[in-house]
């Protein structure tokens, strides 16, 4: 299956893992990065996110890691074929190791779209592939924060993607692990519908006081794209 990334990159995606998703397109669109900064993926998949960074700012050097073997490969394909191994590397592994990858202390932001339930939920998804992806089979929250938080220098950010109802859980573990909340922002199918997403920015050592960004609205009530829509899809 190929997808094409804001009309410049083209992307594989292995068939045991889910296809390009709302949640990616609208994080790499959250998410605030200076140029030219070094930025690590946790659980990278395919490469999305790292791609459609690299589409908006070509200076940025990414760092993806990934779990599962065939979504690491396939990251890896994915940036030979858009001649972008000078600025986007894979590793295959577990992002609970990342100290003896040598990476604690070593970016100045770190993403990423995570699992989101835990393995007890009853929401997790049939396909071993897709119920890593989907629960917290191999990353629990703790988990991901603890990561977030050794690997990213002092004063650097964490912007991932998350559930709504999970969302106490999230401002609790990121505290712990020193991660202030930053900003925030909500995401509707439409303006009348439940909030579906929430994207959060997250800051090591940060100050406590959180901005509140307007929900995102992707769809009109008579089920249009909103501009914000077809901004982020580039349409």
């Amino acid at each position: 299956m190929q997808e094409l990334l804001r009309n410049r990159f083209r992307m594989e995606i292995a068939d045991s893992q889910f296809r390009l998703s709302t949640d990616s397109m609208v994080l790499a669109d959250f998410v605030h990065i200076r140029k030219g900064v070094q930025v690590l993926d946790l659980g990278c998949g395919c490469g999305t996110l790292g791609l459609l960074l690299l589409a908006d700012d070509a200076s940025l050097h990414i760092t993806g890691i990934e779990i599962q073997k065939h979504a690491s490969d396939t990251a890896a394909q994915n940036i030979l074929k858009n001649q972008l191994s000078d600025s986007f590397r894979v590793l295959e592994g577990d992002l609970r190791d990342f100290a003896a990858m040598k990476l604690t202390n070593a970016f100045d932001a770190v993403i990423s779209n995570p699992p989101y339930f835990p393995v007890d939920s009853g929401k997790t998804a049939g396909a071993e592939a897709l119920s890593i992806a989907r629960s917290e089979v191999c990353c629990t929250l703790e988990d991901l924060c603890r990561s977030a938080a050794g690997c990213l220098r002092y004063g650097g950010s964490f912007t991932f993607v998350h559930k709504p109802e999970r969302l106490a859980d999230l401002i609790c573990t990121l505290r712990t692990h020193r991660l202030e909340p930053k900003r925030i922002r909500f995401v509707r199918h439409s303006a009348l519908q439940e909030v579906s997403l929430v994207l959060m920015e997250a800051r090591l050592g940060g100050k406590p006081g959180l901005k509140y960004e307007p929900d995102l609205i992707l769809f009109s009530p008579d089920g249009e794209p909103t501009d914000d829509y077809r901004r982020i899809y580039a349409i």
